[in-house]
């Protein structure tokens, strides 16, 4: 019964880690140089930016849905037309879900440090190809 207290408390202080780490990079949008800012649109207009690690493979540019909170992959995916800030120039871009074997490929070019899954909690990765409009 003691080491299933134990377990259960690891797993509650590991929650809690991963919500803490998660919110806090979601309030401060840290911006570094492989970063780039995507605009996505609701259904309505309404414009949302948010920080995302900037990509690249094959000569194309990629974000990634690296967390768990991820409206802004749910807005570009239901509609595709979105805008990039890279570099400090603003262009229009189509929002492309990649194939499986795509995946493959720009996983294996950009792979995420094991501390890095650690704190977010592991969650799946999605990939967008950012196609200039």
């Amino acid at each position: 019964m003691k080491a299933l207290k134990i377990v259960a408390a690891a797993i509650v202080v590991y929650v809690g880690i991963v919500v803490a780490f998660e919110s806090l990079i979601g309030y401060f949008q840290p911006r570094a140089g492989s970063t780039l800012v995507i605009t996505t649109f609701d259904a309505d207009g309404t414009a949302h930016d948010r920080v995302v690690a900037r990509l690249t493979s094959d000569g194309h540019l990629y974000v990634a849905a690296n967390h768990w909170p991820r409206a802004w992959y749910r807005r570009a995916l239901a509609n595709p037309a979105v805008q990039a800030t890279v570099d400090g120039k603003k262009g229009d871009y189509t929002a492309v879900s990649v194939s499986s074997s795509e995946h493959d490929i720009v996983e294996h070019a950009n792979r995420l440090p094991l501390l890095f899954r650690f704190v977010t909690g592991f969650p799946p990765r999605y990939f967008l190809r950012l196609d200039p409009r």
